[in-house]
């Protein structure tokens, strides 16, 4: 019994004694990366950014992937003995600013993924359009003041800053709610990159789509295709003058796919009398005045069983 109680209390010294020199493993790498001035020095002349740095998430003690626990300041700008040192100054002392255009665009995005690299959401980075287009972290995002990125409201603004079509586009009579705050650029596209097209959430348009609009995905009996295929097909997210944002007001979206026709050609002047067809269609076409809508209802798809009253295909109900 005596032998067995040894046995243990050394196994559990061996933990202890492990432990401790992990302790010390990690307060020595803490060290290291805490070499360079700290906010106590900065703030002398950087008082707002250090204000902020304070209040924001990485300068809490409680993120422990955070820059508070890691060498604070110098964890992204380096260490700024020498800076301090002659006194402050742009660029002196080789103090890195991630922000300045003078720096690298890969030196820059290094500095933010060196913690940012991990999540499904940075997957894609490498490669992506932004990326290959020297759209740098701190392009769109602000460490020192408020990140307007992370606002549902403020973040079109910084996505405009580019995207100068969909600033138009977005302020059309039919649109999202993007200006109101209700639907942010990034619910849809994933800026850091994505296999999908136009940088979407997810792999295609629709299924981008019926994140939001699943009354539309189905499945139905009878599907229209461009549902099945890209919503953009008739449809432009960002805002137009069409109703429902349509690409172009009906039926003249619809005639872009569909020849147009008329069951009552009688009532046109300078066509024949002819009666409508068992399809419920004419042999003439003619561009009718009202919308294609009014009889085609279920333009996204039906389950309707019926095989002649009326004709499934056709959307009607």
């Amino acid at each position: 019994m005596a032998d067995r109680t040894r046995l243990n209390w050394g196994w559990l010294t061996g933990i202890f004694s492990s432990a401790l020199l992990s302790f010390a493993g990690l307060a020595g790498l803490s060290t290291a990366y805490a070499a360079g001035p700290g906010p106590q020095a900065c703030v002398k002349c950087h008082e707002e950014q250090v204000d902020y740095y304070g209040k924001s998430v990485h300068g809490q003690k409680g993120n422990l992937r955070g820059p508070a626990n890691a060498g604070e300041c110098s964890t992204c700008h380096g260490d700024a003995t020498e800076h301090v040192k002659a006194g402050g100054g742009r660029g002196v002392g080789g103090v890195k600013n991630p922000g300045s255009k003078l720096m690298a665009d890969d030196d820059r995005n290094a500095t933010c993924l060196g913690c940012h690299a991990g999540g499904s959401k940075r997957t894609h980075w490498d490669g992506s359009t932004h990326q290959t287009r020297g759209t740098t972290c701190t392009s769109c995002h602000t460490m020192h003041s408020k990140d307007r990125v992370l606002t549902k409201l403020t973040q079109p603004q910084v996505c405009f800053t580019c995207h100068k079509q969909q600033r138009v586009e977005i302020n059309r009579m039919f649109r999202h709610p993007i200006l109101e705050g209700k639907v942010a650029c990034s619910d849809c596209h994933n800026p850091h990159g994505s296999i999908g097209r136009a940088l979407m959430k997810r792999d295609s348009v629709v299924d981008t789509c019926f994140q939001c609009h699943a009354e539309k995905r189905g499945p139905f009996v009878h599907s229209h295709e461009p549902v099945n295929e890209d919503c953009s097909i008739c449809h432009n997210p960002h805002g137009t003058v069409a109703d429902s944002m349509l690409k172009l007001r009906p039926p003249f979206l619809c005639h872009q796919c569909h020849t147009p026709h008329g069951p009552v050609i009688a009532q046109v002047r300078g066509q024949p009398g002819q009666s409508a067809n068992i399809t419920g269609k004419s042999g003439v076409n003619v561009t009718q005045g009202r919308g294609c809508l009014n009889c085609h209802t279920q333009i996204h798809g039906t389950n309707n069983p019926s095989a002649t009253h009326p004709t499934p295909q056709f959307f009607f109900r």
